[in-house]
């Protein structure tokens, strides 16, 4: 009789018998009583410590990520390595490129190493019509929302990007800004560039201003690089902007090193606002203006939602985490 055994005969995953082994709070009365009958039933008696056991659960936790310039998502796979261990599981981590299929990604992963779950870090919704139907174990999209998609063992963390993205625009708006540029992603692989977009258009149509994509959207890859060169390409198309939002703080820090390099000032000559609140937009001169995702919160509840898959079988949910303006120095009033 192994740890195994008993995980297949009580009908709990692997990870919830070794809790309950351990004397652990984190399991419900309902699964600790089950496992304790089948513990009972065959005698069964511990004779491996608690690193031992954690080396028997599964493959762990994979952990995939699209893009390898993402501040935000470093944040918080940070956060998500140090939440997984201390609830005595292992872990793996995938970077792949940001226009790559994540879905055939994990179904690769889960043919060869049989993971308990998999979270997701940036994921275009049509790999998941297209494919996911094929991946059995419990999943969580990570600041996107999987609502739509109506899969039994999906769930997902995110803020509401469309309307975080018509709060930024807005407040440009409320400082008096009608000539704005936007730097975003390329809508069709990228959600959140599709729903952030979403939500600047909606603020421009609500407050009665013009919005022309052809002239004043300019995609880029989530990259400061990337906005770097975006940045340009949208000054010689829009000289007279005023006011830029970037759909990501690493956008909108290529952005003003763009703004600069012309001979302009930030926020004097053009106001950059960002979107994601990384540490690093504090420490700019001038610091960033940007939307905050809380990533601390993000990455709990996504650690959260799928351990509850994992262990208790519990359905798929999808939460969304408040987001906040932070207040920097790169945005003037007009």
């Amino acid at each position: 009789m192994t740890i195994k055994d008993i995980a297949r005969e009580s009908g709990y995953a692997v990870g919830t018998v070794s809790r309950v082994l351990n004397n652990k709070p984190d399991v419900s009365e309902k699964a600790r009583k089950r496992v304790m009958e089948v513990v009972k039933k065959y005698n069964f008696r511990l004779n491996n410590n608690a690193k031992h056991l954690k080396q028997q659960v599964s493959s762990g936790i994979v952990i995939i990520v699209k893009g390898s310039q993402n501040m935000l998502f470093a944040a918080i796979v940070e956060r998500l390595q140090k939440l997984i261990e201390e609830r005595d599981y292992a872990f793996l981590i995938y970077y792949i490129g940001e226009q790559d299929n994540e879905v055939e990604q994990a179904w690769q992963i889960c043919r060869e190493r049989h993971p308990s779950g998999i979270l997701f870090l940036g994921s275009d919704l049509e790999f998941f019509r297209e494919r996911f139907a094929q991946i059995q174990v419990p999943c969580v999209l990570v600041t996107n929302s999987a609502q739509e998609l109506g899969f039994e063992n999906l769930s997902s963390v995110s803020t509401d990007d469309e309307a975080a993205a018509q709060a930024a625009v807005e407040h440009l708006i409320a400082l008096g800004h009608r000539k704005i540029g936007v730097l975003g992603g390329f809508m069709e692989k990228s959600r959140a560039a599709h729903t952030r977009y979403a939500g600047c258009v909606r603020a421009f149509a609500e407050h009665g201003i013009p919005f022309s994509m052809e002239e004043q959207y300019m995609p880029a890859l989530f990259a400061m690089s990337e906005g770097y060169e975006a940045m340009g390409r949208l000054l010689d198309r829009m000289p007279n902007l005023t006011a830029v939002f970037a759909m990501a703080d690493v956008l909108a820090v290529g952005a003003i090193r763009a703004v600069r390099d012309r001979g302009l000032r930030v926020p004097e000559d053009v106001s950059v606002v960002g979107f994601d609140g990384i540490e690093l937009g504090s420490y700019l001169t001038p610091s960033l203006t940007t939307i905050r995702q809380d990533r601390e919160q993000i990455a709990d509840r996504s650690v959260e939602l799928l351990l509850s898959q994992i262990e208790n079988r519990v359905s798929p949910e999808h939460e969304l985490v408040p987001f906040r303006i932070i207040s920097g120095e790169s945005v003037r009033k007009i």
